[in-house]
């Protein structure tokens, strides 16, 4: 009968008669409704709470809610649904944040692929001014040896005329005393030797 009250068990005179435990049901007064309880698969509770059908497995392990399998194999929960409050948080559709990552990195990409198309150009200025530089350098070294060595040439070159000029400047006496004094030592290596052979 649709108007029958549920039966009411006192736990406390039942207690020691039952060795499992009862389930204690209350009556329901006339101002309570009761809702009744569904079994659902994941798709139809996702409909219902307006969420997806992963959102809503996630849900039904959060809450704890028993399960079971239907002869075609689908997975029903045992809901009430007036027991569960639950409010979708609105999102951006998957589909279009991804797009707009995907846009913002190809941006990115964009932005780094010009940067460095700079970088390249620059450091082939920097290349071409650095090759001209060091040709530079190597005639500079080249101009700078051969300064160097026609001074070491003019040096012993002034050496050698200042040589001559020195004795050019000198009186005729000077210059005899000095001659005689250099061939003094040959004049008398020669007379020992005479004097050694006659000796002979």
């Amino acid at each position: 009968m649709r108007g029958k009250l549920p039966l009411i068990v006192n736990q406390s005179l039942t207690r020691g008669r039952y060795r499992s435990p009862v389930r204690v049901v209350t009556a329901l007064t006339k101002r309570e409704s009761v809702m009744p309880v569904e079994m659902l698969t994941y798709a139809e509770l996702g409909e219902r709470l307006n969420i997806s059908p992963e959102a809503a497995r996630a849900l039904v392990r959060r809450h704890r809610l028993p399960r079971s399998r239907s002869n075609d194999g689908k997975t029903l929960v045992q809901v009430d649904l007036g027991e569960i409050s639950h409010s979708p948080v609105s999102r951006v559709p998957q589909d279009q944040a991804g797009h707009q990552v995907v846009t913002a990195l190809n941006q990115k990409i964009e932005t780094l692929q010009a940067e460095l198309n700079e970088m390249e150009a620059i450091a082939s200025g920097h290349r071409v001014d650095f090759e001209r530089e060091c040709e530079r350098t190597n005639k500079l070294l080249a101009e700078l040896l051969k300064a160097s060595a026609e001074t070491m040439a003019a040096r012993e070159k002034a050496a050698l005329l200042e040589g001559k000029l020195s004795v050019l400047t000198q009186p005729w006496r000077r210059r005899l005393a000095d001659a005689v004094t250099l061939a003094l030592p040959q004049a008398a290596s020669i007379v020992r030797e005479g004097v050694g052979r006659i000796a002979r």
